[in-house]
């Protein structure tokens, strides 16, 4: 057991730091280009994803992320410009105000054309008629 730790833990520490890497904006990379890093990751596992989080990567700006400063995701309901949006699309596709009796009478005058319809195809009349 301890050997399968000993081969997934640096194995995990690496997938994790070279993910990071190459999620990483260029800006936010420090002291080397991101390929190098990228490079230096995944030949040398264990201290290149060692050095990787800890002088590889700019902090503040993942600290500036998390902070409430407009970066930060916010989930659709909790989102007030998105609801305000869902909104503004509900009053643009309204369109005009149309009676429900009057849809209702249209309905129920187009089932009484095919009713009618129907009876004069079983009594063997032209319906072109």
């Amino acid at each position: 057991m301890l050997r399968v730790l000993l081969i997934l833990v640096p194995l995990a520490l690496s997938i994790y730091a070279f993910i990071g890497c190459v999620t990483t904006q260029e800006k936010d990379v420090r002291f080397m280009p991101k390929p190098v890093w990228a490079i230096l990751i995944l030949l040398f596992p264990l201290v290149g994803s060692v050095s990787w989080l800890i002088i590889g990567r700019d902090r503040a700006t993942s600290q500036r992320l998390g902070s409430s400063s407009g970066g930060q995701w916010v989930a659709p309901d909790d989102n007030p410009e998105f609801l305000k949006s869902l909104k503004d699309e509900n009053v643009e596709d309204s369109g005009p105000v149309v009676d429900d009796d009057a849809h209702l009478r249209d309905w129920e005058a187009d089932l009484r054309r095919r009713e009618e319809e129907l009876k004069r195809r079983e009594s063997g009349e032209d319906p072109e008629k």
